[in-house]
Order: C-alpha cells, then sequence, then structure tokens
C-alpha cells in the first residue's frame, strides 16, 4: 500500500542519528499538526538508531499523546531492537510487527 494513503505513518530508512534527526523532528511535526488518532513510525527500514533519534521518537509521542493522540513504532529490526531495550523503550512505546498491525489497533 502506497505511503501517500497513509499521511499519519512515516517511513525511515537508514542510519538515525544525530544528522538526520532534524529532518525527522520537521517530519513528524508535519504529520501532528493535522492530530491524526494514530501516529505510525515505521522503522522496517531502519538499521541503527543513537540517542538523538530516540530522543525525538520520545518526544513525538509526548507530543501526540498530549493531543491524545496514539503513538506506535511499527517493523522494529532485530539488529535494532537491544538499543530499544537497553534503555528500557520497548516498555515505553507501543511496538507493533508492522504498520498495518499499528494502523489496526
Amino acid at each position: 500500500m502506497p505511503t501517500i494513503d497513509r499521511p499519519n505513518v512515516l517511513p525511515l530508512e537508514g542510519e538515525i542519528d544525530l544528522h538526520v534527526s532534524p529532518r525527522i523532528a520537521a517530519s513528524l511535526a508535519a504529520i501532528m499538526k493535522e492530530k491524526p488518532k494514530t501516529v505510525v513510525v515505521d522503522l522496517s527500514n531502519v538499521t541503527y538508531i543513537d540517542s538523538s533519534g530516540l530522543a525525538i521518537l520520545i518526544e513525538g509521542m509526548q507530543n501526540v499523546e498530549a493531543y491524545g493522540g496514539k503513538f506506535a513504532l511499527a517493523g522494529l529490526q532485530e539488529v535494532v531492537r537491544p538499543i530499544f531495550e537497553i534503555a528500557r523503550l520497548d516498555q515505553v512505546f507501543r511496538l507493533f510487527p508492522d504498520v498495518e498491525a499499528a494502523l489496526a489497533a
């Protein structure tokens, strides 16, 4: 399904670090302007995420929850999962195997 039909889904790919985090923050802000009831960040093509990337996701989640929406992460890869687990963020974020599951929840 093309992402054009899913304006509340932000697909990310590659390494999420200090260099790309500002662009992700801007993309999330643009999505949240419409206050969708669910915002999904698709991590299925992400190979690495650092603390700046995690901070952007946490801030996004807080902003979405502030207006009463739901924030979800989809497609967390095995190479990235330990980063979330070490920071105990696997218990903070709503995690789904794929975007469809996150949108259906």
